[in-house]
Parts: C-alpha cells; structure tokens; sequence
C-alpha cells in the first residue's frame, strides 16, 4: 500500500486527500510540519506528500512554493481543489450557563489557529474576540490537540469540524471565514507517477522560466510564445532566485499537457531566447464537486 504523507492529524489538507483519494486505499502518515512532510518523502518513508499551495484570498503559500523550487525534486503528480469551513472550537463546558456566543467569546482569551488560517478570520476575530491572544502553530489540527490538552474553557482552536470531533471539542461558531468561496489547492507530490487517480477534464503544466541576464524584453518574448499558439495561462507569479538581489523566476501555470504538440513547441522557442526552464510537473486537476448523493 502506498504511503502518503501529509500535515495532521485533524487538518483540513487531511480531510481534502481524504475526500479526493479515499481513507482506505494508501496508508497516511501525519506530521507536524511541512518541512517534515516534504522530507518523508524525498528520504523515501513515504512515496507521495500533500502540500497546500494556494488559497482563495491568501494567495499562493510562498514557503511551500519556495520549498518545491529550491530544496526539494519531487514532480507534481496531482492537483485538487477543496472548500476550507473554518470553525471556532472549545471544550465542552459543563456545568456553565449556555449563553449567547458573544458573551462566551467574551469568556475566551487566547485562541490557536495555523497563521493562514488566522489571517482568513480576520473579521470575526475583530468583531467578537478583540480582546483575545493569538497564537500559531503548526496545523489547525495542533490547535484542537492543544485546546484538548490544556483542558482550559478560556482557550479556543480555529480548526475543521472534524478536529473538534477527534479531540471531543464542542463548536462555539462555524464558517467564520471572512469570505464565502474560500477553497485551497492542494498538490500531491513524488517521484513516481501517480496512478491512483480518477481521469480528469483538464491537464496542467507547472513550469519555472528564468530569465536570461541583460536580455530587454525577455519576458514579453516568453508571453507570446504562449500568446500567439493561443495556450492559456492560469497562473504567472514571480518569486526571487535566492542567489542574486533583485533577480527572479517566474512560476507559471499552462492549461495545457506536454503531450500535446503546441506546449513543447513553445517551450523550445522560449529556451532558444536563453531562459532556462524546468517543468515541475505534467498532472491532472480536479475542480471541487460536491456530494449530493444524500441531498
């Protein structure tokens, strides 16, 4: 059985692989930290990783990109999207009155939460819990664990529902996100192709484009290799090489498949410029679609 790591337990990237690779087909391994999570894999515990990329309204998570580009060399071998509900939990307080959940937010005076998911509840967090201490950590699923452990009713996790199922947490208040559409992408990552999924609608191509020095109008060139074969781009985003200040690569997302004729053709125009080009990844992207066998 193939193993999968990944951040958890009680994370939402846990219950993203779980809906969208199943819970009984791979063995998954959790860990506390990315980086771990990236290194299982690159010392060959694990045969894959799940790593989070993108958000809605935080963007790309540039620590995991820039761990994709300059530490690690696993390929990217699948790329899902899935909805985040974040959730303000608590321990179960017996034998106090109910109240409104203002006045127990009011009772609440420091609350755990990973940094990205902090930053996405901004707006409740002003409104109901000003006066509260905000601590990160490692996942959303280390928030409820800790909020279990301390056993302390003025302690508070923002996490996914099952977190506070996993820990018994009671839920004071759910989708606190400020935006609604709040989803995340997630990649699966490793060295062998990855054979497990479902057929997909839609390919994609993630390339890195570095320019070539003292070279004017280099990116343009490199647009319209793609422009004028009329092959959408969904992503271009910019990130420093790390080995000279105010140098850059560019981090580009093809709708397109290196099987096809048009994409290595435009990558041969834009290598015959100078740039330098690494493909990180020729995978299946599955958009998110809800389970409506019950409704």
């Amino acid at each position: 059985m193939k193993k999968i790591a990944l951040l958890g337990p009680g994370t939402f990237t846990e219950e993203s692989a779980h809906y969208f690779l199943g819970r009984s087909s791979y063995e998954y391994v959790n860990y506390k930290l990315i980086p771990d999570v990236f290194q299982s894999t690159v010392d060959g515990m694990t045969d894959y990783s799940v790593i989070p990329i993108e958000n809605t309204f935080e963007g790309s998570v540039n620590l995991h990109v820039d761990t994709l580009v300059h530490e690690v060399d696993l390929p990217i071998q699948a790329e899902w999207v899935y909805p985040i509900s974040i959730n303000l939990l608590r321990l179960p307080q017996e034998g106090v009155a109910s109240g409104t959940m203002e006045e127990s937010c009011k009772r609440i005076r420091k609350v755990y939460s990973h940094g990205v998911t902090l930053a996405q509840c901004q707006q409740f967090l002003r409104q109901y819990l000003p006066h509260v201490e905000l601590e990160a950590v490692g996942s959303n699923g280390e928030a409820a664990r800790l909020v279990k452990e301390l056993a302390r009713t003025q302690v508070a996790a923002l996490a996914p529902l099952a977190a506070g199922t996993m820990y018994g947490l009671e839920t004071l208040a759910k989708g606190i996100h400020d935006h609604e559409d709040n989803f995340t992408r997630f990649i699966l990552i490793g060295r062998e192709k990855f054979e497990g999924a479902k057929p997909a609608n839609r390919t994609k191509t993630t390339i890195l484009v570095t320019l070539p020095s003292d070279y004017p109008g280099a990116l343009h060139q490199v647009l319209s290799a793609f422009s004028w074969r009329r092959i959408n781009l969904s992503k271009i985003e910019s990130r420093p090489t790390k080995k000279k200040l105010g140098t850059y690569f560019f981090y580009i997302d093809i709708e397109a498949s290196m099987d096809s004729v048009l994409l290595p053709a435009a990558l041969q125009e834009i290598e015959a410029i100078g740039c330098q080009v690494r493909i990180l990844g020729c995978y299946p992207t599955y958009d998110y679609v809800p389970d409506t066998s019950e409704v």
